[in-house]
């Protein structure tokens, strides 16, 4: 029989209630605090912070802070990840983000997805009388070298391909392939980056 945990990360209905999932939760949300009362120059009690909450991060992981992940462990970033303020990840499944990615202010990226059907979405009680609720998660993969601009909210079961530029304020509720400007809510496809892009020549 599978833990709540297996359930979540395989995309499956589970409760988030759960104790493990719940005291896996509660570490990571203490971990973001701690990080968020750091100031910038407190170097390397900042990576001792994301060193336990993000196990997945290699090498140039700068986060400005404020930051906010319900799991941490489930996210993988490449290097040189840089996001700027107030990040939030929900990472419910897994988040996989490639090198060189650059994330704008108030960014979320969502894997979290409740149904959509009332009577599923309510809270019941267990045989404690407990309430409870369910949901289920989609992961989220964003490319090698992509610039997620501000106020962008990625959400679950999205793909962002190699090279991507989001423009600010976009929704991405649907995949998005390499090498694509893409903006809008929802956030799509405006037109291929090219050479004629550059500002170098």
């Amino acid at each position: 029989m599978k833990t709540e945990k297996e359930k979540m990360l395989a995309g499956e209905l589970y409760d988030p209630a759960d104790k493990e999932l719940s005291l896996m939760r509660d570490k990571a949300h203490r971990l973001s605090q701690d990080y968020n009362a750091t100031y910038d120059t407190e170097r390397e009690k900042r990576r001792q912070i994301i060193d336990e909450l993000l196990p997945q991060h290699t090498g140039g992981c700068y986060l400005q802070g404020p930051i906010y992940f319900d799991y941490g462990i489930f996210t993988r970033t490449g290097k040189n990840f840089y996001a700027n303020f107030n990040l939030t990840v929900l990472d419910s499944c897994n988040v996989t983000i490639g090198d060189n990615v650059f994330i704008g202010p108030n960014c979320t990226i969502a894997t979290p997805v409740h149904p959509s059907v009332a009577d599923e979405r309510r809270m019941y009680p267990d045989a404690k009388g407990i309430m409870h609720d369910q949901e289920y998660a989609r992961p989220i993969t964003i490319g090698n070298d992509c610039w997620i601009a501000s106020n962008v909210v990625i959400c679950g079961g999205v793909t962002i391909g190699d090279r991507v530029v989001i423009g600010a304020g976009s929704v991405v509720t649907r995949s998005i392939p390499s090498d694509s400007l893409a903006a809008g809510n929802p956030c799509r496809v405006i037109r291929p980056i090219t050479e004629k892009d550059k500002l170098t020549r």
